[in-house]
């Protein structure tokens, strides 16, 4: 209960922003920051990975782009069945490329949200395989998951860069690289 009581007041304490307005600025910041680590891509080392059960940098940095177009799929759908292909993953090594498909998800992303109505965020979304359940969402938890992702993952290709040399820019406050002594 916590929780609402607390969107609540973020809401109220926002001049009173609606909840997809509230979210498309979180988009859109994360979109702002998000930008900065793929300018530093690199195409040199596509295939790195700094341990066995890592995902690849490639890997990990497409997914990272190819989640700004989630808030589009979860409003626009019930589901996302990876037994039905409902999910390809995109494969893209050159910064151009990845910031090219980061700037189209993102318009993505930020058009559903604009174009939806509060009322629809409390309907149900799932991500299944099959007759497989993995997550039951409202569409609105869904995509405060997807905001999630976006994070934890850009935070998984810091480590990546840091381990490769690769100076971090500033994600919520400035980084170590980015400090001025």
């Amino acid at each position: 209960m916590n929780y609402f009581k607390n969107l609540y007041l973020l809401t109220t304490n926002q001049n009173n922003m609606k909840i997809v307005e509230l979210l498309a600025k979180e988009l859109q910041n994360e979109y702002q920051i998000t930008k900065e680590f793929i300018a530093r891509f690199p195409e040199d080392k596509t295939t790195y990975k700094p341990h066995e059960k890592s995902m690849d940098i490639t890997t990990l940095t497409n997914h990272v782009v190819e989640i700004f177009a989630w808030p589009a799929l979860i409003l626009t759908t019930d589901k996302l069945d990876f037994a039905a292909g409902d999910y390809k993953p995109t494969k893209f090594t050159s910064i151009e490329d990845l910031q090219q498909k980061l700037d189209d998800d993102y318009e993505l992303g930020k058009a559903a949200l604009e174009n939806v109505n509060e009322d629809h965020l409390s309907k149900r979304w799932q991500v299944t395989e099959g007759e497989t359940v993995f997550a039951d969402f409202t569409k609105y938890e869904a995509i405060r998951h997807a905001l999630n992702q976006i994070t934890h993952h850009r935070a998984q290709l810091g480590v990546f860069y840091r381990l490769l040399g690769i100076d971090l820019p500033s994600s919520y406050g400035p980084s170590a690289d980015s400090q001025k002594f």
